[in-house]
């Protein structure tokens, strides 16, 4: 399994981190988080009160700044220039605004660069927007995770709520609805379907359930 990638892509909170994970850790693979890359030059775009619609100033930040994680204790960390930024990448601010950060076509292309970089030993699961179709397009397996918006916003606002942040309901799925929107009709790699991932619906599966049928897809494809 040591070469053996896999690509997991999906819309926003359909659980696409949480099951590569797990997926990782069963299999002894290295677990990428290609999203919060993106959501850490959004924390340091709005630190900088830059203005996240210049892509200019935005690829000028990023080629100034480390992005690393550490997967030490069965628990992933991130960092922005070594300082450990894994919960702050998760506020309610970057959150609103890492699919415009995300949308710029050369800071995705110096992203991209970055995670080809690490992938190209292979033996990684990777999850994203675009893995499946264009930073792993030759993943050994494409997985195209979904779940109905309303589920995912449940499943963002029971997040919301263990933290202690006040939120509704109905304006998380209202949010949701339009970041798919905007994720699947930007001009740079938008949300899509790779022709060969298959698709699995997470709407009224556990976890663990979604878990186990990934293995089992893994199993079936090694044999």
């Amino acid at each position: 399994m040591e070469h053996y990638n896999i690509a997991i892509d999906g819309p926003a909170s359909a659980g696409k981190s949480t099951i590569a994970k797990k997926i990782a850790a069963r299999l002894g693979l290295i677990y990428l988080d290609t999203g919060a890359m993106y959501r850490v030059l959004t924390l340091a775009g709005i630190r900088g009160k830059l203005n996240l619609e210049n892509e200019s100033s935005l690829l000028d930040l990023l080629n100034e700044t480390q992005i690393s994680f550490d997967q030490s204790k069965g628990e992933q960390k991130v960092f922005l220039n070594g300082e450990d930024v894994t919960e702050a990448i998760r506020s309610l601010d970057v959150t609103q605004n890492v699919s415009l950060v995300s949308s710029h076509e050369k800071v995705r292309a110096e992203m991209v660069a970055r995670q080809q970089k690490i992938a190209q030993d292979g033996g990684i699961v990777m999850d994203g927007r675009d893995i499946g179709t264009v930073v792993l397009p030759n993943a050994d397996l494409k997985i195209y995770l979904v779940a109905s918006a309303e589920e995912r916003a449940l499943r963002r606002y029971r997040e919301s709520i263990e933290k202690g942040m006040d939120v509704s309901l109905d304006k998380l799925t209202e949010d949701m609805k339009a970041r798919d929107h905007y994720d699947m009709n930007r001009e740079a790699s938008p949300l899509r379907k790779a022709e060969d991932a298959v698709e699995l619906d997470s709407t009224k599966l556990s976890i663990d359930e979604v878990v186990e049928t990934v293995l089992e897809m893994v199993e079936k494809d090694k044999n």
